[in-house]
């Protein structure tokens, strides 16, 4: 983030009845001293199940990015799963990737209160310039060299917490949001693009082709069965809507809500909540999971393994889709294997009630 930003920063953190832990983060403000540059377009996503997200890097990049910050923003922007360039594109706008000589880029902050070659606020930080790890702290400070410590100074630090700030935000899928958020202005928003596509080699800005609808067939195709695929098609069709805690929609949905919909959709009733889809659905051993399974997870205080707070629905293996939390960036298709508190999985279709009404709708 850069100087003249008005932060507040909040974390509430309570039960949610239906859903993950609310997050309420503030504006951020931020601005910077590079011309603005003009608009582009990206490429089209190529729908293979393992696509490469890193792309190779251009001749301009090769030659106005250290060799070391490069480095840094394709280790740290694979390490995150956001796009390198786009991190490259942050760093270029903010203090042309620590060669700027103005007051904040190498030591104590700028007017505004901005520091580091990627300009966090302090506050943002987590409440000092240099923070042990592990330690307890709120904000972004990250050791991205291993030596122990979170420096706001230190590129490899700075460029691990732009990443993760940018991942919590929306990226990689809804990368304009999280920029956004990264600097409230959406002059800064083109400007970062447009840079960001200058780096690449094909000039685009890669997403997750799950994130793409031209994607969806092979899911639908591959759905066990056709009441399934009416299931995924309308759960897939919310991706891009904004969480809304109690939401069902039709403009916005909380966890439980975009399943409990999606579920209606196919003409099925099922719980609302997410404590009550849990015990609901046929529990399902971990790698048995199927389509139009439900995913349940562990999300804080007064939830548990036998209370589970956040669901998503299983749209493939491995892959959800979800609406996650109000700063979480966009409903969308996320991988679910490597988040460390999963519940377990079921399977509402074979639950006696839906049974039943599977039943009855095949009478009618």
């Amino acid at each position: 983030m850069t100087g003249n930003r008005k932060v507040r920063l909040g974390l509430v953190l309570g039960v949610a009845a239906i859903c993950l832990i609310a997050l309420v983060l503030a504006p951020m403000m931020m601005l910077s001293t590079f011309p603005s540059l003009p608009g582009g377009f990206g490429a089209q996503p190529d729908c293979e199940e393992n696509v490469e997200m890193v792309g190779d890097q251009s001749e301009t990049a090769a030659s106005d990015i250290p060799p070391e910050y490069l480095k840094l923003y394709r280790k740290h922007g694979a390490k995150i799963g956001v796009q390198w360039n786009v991190l490259a594109g942050v760093g270029k706008r903010e203090t042309d990737h620590g060669r700027s000589t103005l007051p904040g880029v190498r030591s104590g902050t700028n007017y505004a209160g901005a520091a580091g070659p990627m300009q966090f606020l302090i506050s943002t930080w987590g409440g000092k310039a240099k923070i042990k790890i592990p330690s307890q702290f709120s904000g972004y400070a990250s050791d991205g060299d291993g030596d122990g410590w979170a420096d706001v100074y230190n590129p490899a630090d700075a460029i691990l917490g732009a990443a993760k700030m940018l991942k919590r935000n929306g990226a990689p899928e809804d990368v304009r949001r999280s920029l956004f958020v990264y600097n409230r202005a959406w002059w800064y928003v083109d400007q970062v693009m447009e840079i960001a596509r200058k780096y690449a080699k094909d000039g685009a800005i890669s997403t997750p082709p799950e994130a793409e609808p031209v994607c969806d067939e092979p899911l639908l195709e591959a759905a066990p069965t056709g009441t399934v695929a009416r299931i995924l098609a309308y759960a897939l069709a919310q991706r891009g809507k904004p969480y809304l805690w109690g939401g069902t929609g039709p403009d916005a949905f909380d966890c439980s809500g975009i399943i409990y919909m999606a579920y209606r959709s196919a003409g099925l009733s099922i719980p609302r909540t997410t404590f009550e889809q849990w015990p609901f659905g046929v529990k399902v051993p971990p790698g048995q999971e199927q389509a139009g399974d439900l995913v349940f997870f562990n999300s804080g205080p007064g939830t548990g393994v036998d209370r589970p707070g956040h669901v998503g629905m299983v749209v493939s293996p491995g892959k959800m889709v979800e609406a996650r939390c109000r700063l979480c960036g966009p409903i969308k298709v996320t991988s679910y294997r490597e988040r460390p508190s999963i519940v377990g999985f079921t399977r509402p279709l074979q639950s006696p009630q839906v049974l039943a009404q599977l039943k009855l709708k095949e009478q009618g």
